[in-house]
């Protein structure tokens, strides 16, 4: 019988993998022929190894109550390699799970062309002309920036990466911009292969030619030397956070808009997308992605607004330590920030309780915030602790965040997981902005404290992106609705 079990179970195995291995191919058609995302209950598929693949299957019974197969969803995937599809995204696992509720009935090709009915009035292109993207400055943003526009560069049509600006370093530079890009000690390797263009002063990642342009100020750029046009520059330097001072970006030959990875100041519009991302209007030049904080915490407090009403509250962030600190005791300008970050906890300030405001204009003065910075170096962790309009339960909470994580507006940022055993280093390389972690969950009459946790460098990154598709005028459609 062991004997007929360990047969059984390593021959289901083997099948399951040699379908991971022939969707690989499916999935990288759509994608770079025809600009169709493949996502499987908001997780993307591009890109991924076979195991990633099944890996993504088995996650969806976190919010499905069940686990998926690839056996449900390969028929799927090869017809939809055999339609002609308009650039969108397409949740694989969302079509499967109707399909199998629905008893696998009508055929395929039938079921899909009844649920992608919308798909046939969708433009051709998302965008006209390519979008030049141009990152000022190379340190841990702008490399994940890197990683995910080249990734995320399908057939070209979309986003694409020209430039990187930062100041020469030394003689090597240019080989030493490379191996930081190649090799990074929290996200991994690079997915790909990346050379070094001497004589054109560039780096050719995965086939793309990024220019490594030198230059002390943003306005000394002259892009259009480059052969780059109206582009939009996302200054990941923390350096200028006024109109004033990322106005220098636009005085620059070659640039129409500027996009910040920080808090913005004055009258800049801070963006956390997924919850006020309309604001961005066609004439802004310049916007602010927020920060890594505001983006995770600012969706599930849309959503817990939403559905319970918030009376007040106040948010502490366990955030890992940054370039900002010290590696050994030694002067910084602000308090306790000297300390050794690997070695302390230290309490510091945040405003990204009051900065969910400028998303969330109903919660201006509602909560406060403070951060404990800890000897980790990548992964945070929000504590909402609130005081809703109503009274509600540990159970009607968690059901109703699932739900907002599975099948609402904010699905792209608040991923959901009951795990009772997941800690910081497995959310490591989230594309979300936030994850409630469920089982941490507190609930007592009006009174609650939500945990999420964040990656607070690839999650913050992916919500940039997505910010830099809005103000290039990228929108793209996730079927089935």
């Amino acid at each position: 019988m062991s004997r007929e079990l360990t047969d059984r179970h390593l021959q289901d195995w083997n099948e399951r993998v040699q379908l991971a291995e022939a969707a690989l191919p499916l999935i990288g058609r759509l994608f770079r022929e025809r600009s169709v995302v493949t996502i499987l209950y908001g997780k993307p598929l591009i890109e991924n190894a076979p195991i990633d693949i099944l890996r993504a299957h088995r996650w969806v019974r976190q919010v499905e109550e069940r686990e998926l197969s690839i056996r449900d969803t390969f028929p799927l995937l090869e017809q939809l390699a055999a339609m002609e599809l308009r650039p969108c995204r397409i949740d694989l696992g969302k079509l499967a799970v109707r399909w199998i509720r629905a008893g696998r009935q009508p055929e395929p090709a039938a079921f899909l062309a009844e649920q992608l009915g919308d798909a046939a009035g969708l433009p051709e292109r998302v965008i006209e002309q390519p979008q030049d993207i141009v990152l000022y400055g190379f340190g841990r943003i702008g490399r994940l920036l890197a990683r995910l526009l080249i990734e995320r560069t399908g057939s070209g049509e979309a986003l694409r990466l020209r430039a990187i600006v930062v100041r020469k370093g030394s003689d090597d530079d240019l080989q030493k911009r490379a191996n930081l890009l190649r090799r990074d000690s929290v996200h991994g390797r690079f997915a790909g292969s990346i050379l070094v263009d001497q004589k054109n002063q560039a780096l050719i990642a995965n086939g793309h030619f990024i220019k490594v342009i030198y230059s002390n100020a943003p306005n000394e750029v002259d892009y259009t030397a480059h052969g780059i046009h109206d582009a939009i520059v996302i200054d990941n330097t923390g350096r200028w956070r006024d109109a004033a001072g990322l106005g220098q970006h636009l005085e620059a030959k070659g640039v129409a808009k500027a996009l910040l990875t920080a808090p913005g100041k004055g009258d800049i519009k801070n963006i956390v997308f997924g919850v006020n991302d309309e604001a961005i209007g066609a004439d802004d030049r310049i916007v602010s992605a927020a920060s890594c904080t505001t983006n995770a915490i600012t969706p599930v407090l849309r959503a817990l607004l939403d559905g319970f009403g918030i009376v007040g509250g106040h948010v502490e962030t366990v955030h890992s330590y940054t370039n900002d600190q010290n590696l050994i005791d030694n002067y910084h300008p602000k308090t306790r920030r000297g300390r050794a970050a690997a070695l302390n906890m230290v309490i510091t300030e945040t405003g990204a309780a009051k900065a969910v405001a400028k998303a969330i204009p109903e919660l201006a003065g509602k909560l406060t915030g403070n951060a404990i910075r800890v000897p980790t170096p990548n992964v945070s962790l929000a504590i909402l602790n609130l005081v809703l309009e109503r009274e509600t339960t540990v159970e009607e909470l968690n059901e109703y965040l699932r739900n907002a994580a599975v099948d609402s507006p904010l699905s792209l940022q608040i991923d959901y997981t009951s795990s009772t055993e997941i800690s910081s280093t497995d959310l490591v390389g989230s594309r979300y902005a936030g994850i409630v972690d469920s089982a941490a969950t507190v609930a007592n009459g009006d009174r609650c404290v939500v945990y999420v946790w964040y990656d607070n460098e690839f999650g913050y990154s992916m919500q940039v992106v997505r910010c830099a598709q809005r103000m290039a005028g990228i929108r793209y459609v996730t079927l089935p609705r």
